[in-house]
């Protein structure tokens, strides 16, 4: 069922994410560069807060969305790209988890997490979301609140862990 677009859709709650996340990285940014005392303990924090919003936002997506796209699809090649992209991000976002204070290499981990996220960000936007919004057999709508209710479960459970 194509979606119209006065209704906020299952696109419009990813890159809102998308967009909040962007917004982390640019103040994480202006964090490396200060030498205020404290700084480096607001990085860390910062990142971390940043690990978890992307490792819910790639969980959604890969339960949720991605399943859904595949299925009404004919080429799904950009979502194993996707999903590729996506273990990358893990894989960076483990390293930086498992630092213990924020330094030069914590910094560079984070800098390359961002650009792979912009990056995969604008694969989303100008390939993914257009398909996701043509394809007939995928109610957007309806995705926003399942993908909603399920970022509010994983983010209860990555808080009652953090």
């Amino acid at each position: 069922m194509a979606t119209t677009r006065t209704e906020k859709d299952a696109c419009d709650l990813l890159d809102a994410d998308h967009k909040n996340v962007k917004k982390m990285f640019k103040a994480y940014d202006e964090l490396a560069g200060s030498k205020a005392r404290g700084a480096a303990q607001k990085r860390l924090d910062l990142a971390r807060e940043i690990c978890r919003e992307l490792t819910v936002h790639a969980q959604v997506e890969e339960e949720i969305f991605y399943p859904a796209l595949r299925a009404a699809l004919k080429e799904t090649d950009m979502l194993a790209e996707a999903e590729v992209e996506h273990a990358g991000a893990k894989d960076l976002i483990a390293q930086i988890e498992a630092m213990p204070e924020a330094d030069e290499m914590f910094d560079a981990k984070v800098k390359v997490l961002g650009e792979y996220i912009d990056h995969h960000v604008k694969e989303e936007r100008n390939e993914i979301f257009p398909k996701a919004r043509s394809a007939r057999r995928v109610d957007l709508v309806a995705m926003r609140d399942e993908l909603a209710a399920r970022k509010e479960e994983l983010m209860a459970e990555a808080g009652a862990l953090a």
